[in-house]
C-alpha cells in the first residue's frame, strides 16, 4: 500500500486568507458553470409563460406607457424637447439593468444556500452570472430602444447622438459594477436578516426617483441638484441620454466621481461577500 503522504492531489481547496481574494484563473476554469448559471437565469424567468422572451420587450413598453400618461400628460414633466417615448425608454433601459444587477445579487446567499452548502465552486461566479444574464436582457431591450430612436430620426425629429456614444460601453460597465457591488453589500445583510429584502425593494424604488430616469437634470432647482449629484447613477443615466439623445449633463468630473464611487462600492462588496462566504452556512 502506498503511503498517504506520497499522494498527489490535483485540486486543493483552502480557506481564503485575503478578503479581496479574486481567483481569476479559477473563475476561468469554471467558465462552463458560469455559462450554465447564465442560461438558467435567462430560461427560468419566462419558463411556462405565454409570451416567453417577448416579455423582455413588453415590460419596458408598458412602463413607458405608464410614464407617458402619469408623468408626461398628468404631471406634465418636461423632457427637454425630446419625444416622451424615446426619452423614457432611454432611462428605463438603463435603470432596468442596474436594478437587475442589484436586486439579484442582494439576495444571492439566501437563494443559493442549498447549492453553496453542497458543492465547491468559486462563489463569485454566482454574482457574475447575474450581471451577465442582466446584460443580455439589457442588450435585448437596447435593441428595442434603438428601433424607437431610429424611427424618430426617420420621422425627422431633431435628436443628436454625438461622439459621446462611444462612452456607452463604459457607462454600462460602471452600472454593472455599481449594481453588483451594492448588491453584494446587502447580500450579507439579507443572509442574516431576511426581512431586510423588503426594505431593499422599497429603497431601490425610492432611489429611482432620485435618479433622472423620468425627468431631466435641467429642471431640478440648483439648491436640490447638489443632492441628486451625490447619486452616481444620476451621472450614468445623464451620460447615456447625452450620448444617444444629445440632451443631458455630462462632464469629466461627473464621470470621475461615478467611477470612483463604483470602484469603492464594488471593492467593499467583494470584501463583504468573501467574508460572509466563510461563515454564511452558520447563518443562512
Amino acid at each position: 500500500m502506498s503511503n498517504q503522504s506520497d499522494t498527489t492531489w490535483n485540486l486543493v481547496i483552502s480557506p481564503r486568507r485575503s478578503l479581496f481574494d479574486i481567483r481569476f484563473r479559477e473563475i476561468w476554469e469554471y467558465r462552463d458553470l458560469l455559462y450554465l448559471f447564465v442560461k438558467r437565469d435567462i430560461v427560468i424567468v419566462y419558463k411556462q409563460t405565454i409570451f416567453g422572451p417577448i416579455w423582455y420587450f413588453v415590460q419596458p413598453l408598458l412602463t413607458m406607457v405608464v410614464y407617458i400618461v402619469v408623468f408626461g400628460n398628468i404631471a406634465r414633466i418636461p423632457t427637454d424637447g425630446i419625444p416622451p417615448p424615446v426619452f423614457y425608454l432611454a432611462g428605463i433601459v438603463m435603470w432596468n439593468y442596474f436594478n437587475e444587477c442589484f436586486m439579484q445579487n442582494s439576495d444571492v446567499f439566501h437563494k443559493n444556500s442549498a447549492l453553496f452548502g453542497k458543492i465547491y465552486f468559486p462563489r463569485i461566479i454566482m454574482p457574475l452570472s447575474k450581471v451577465i444574464s442582466g446584460l443580455i436582457q439589457f442588450l435585448i431591450q437596447s435593441a428595442l430602444f434603438t428601433a424607437v430612436l431610429i424611427w424618430y430620426l426617420y420621422k425627422g425629429v431633431d435628436l443628436q447622438p454625438g461622439a459621446a456614444i462611444a462612452l456607452i460601453p463604459y457607462l454600462v460597465l460602471l452600472m454593472a459594477g455599481l449594481g453588483m457591488g451594492a448588491g453584494l453589500i446587502f447580500s450579507a445583510l439579507t443572509a442574516k436578516y431576511r426581512d431586510l429584502k423588503f426594505l431593499v425593494t422599497f429603497g431601490v424604488q425610492l432611489l429611482m426617483y432620485a435618479t433622472p430616469v423620468i425627468y431631466p437634470m435641467s429642471i431640478i432647482p440648483e439648491k436640490y441638484k447638489v443632492f441628486i449629484a451625490w447619486n452616481p447613477m444620476a451621472h450614468i443615466i445623464e451620460g447615456f441620454k447625452y450620448a444617444v439623445l444629445g440632451v443631458g449633463e455630462i462632464s469629466l468630473n461627473s464621470m470621475l466621481y461615478a467611477t470612483a464611487v463604483t470602484v469603492i462600492i464594488l471593492a467593499i462588496g467583494i470584501i463583504i461577500f468573501n467574508k460572509t462566504e466563510q461563515t454564511f452556512a452558520d447563518t443562512v
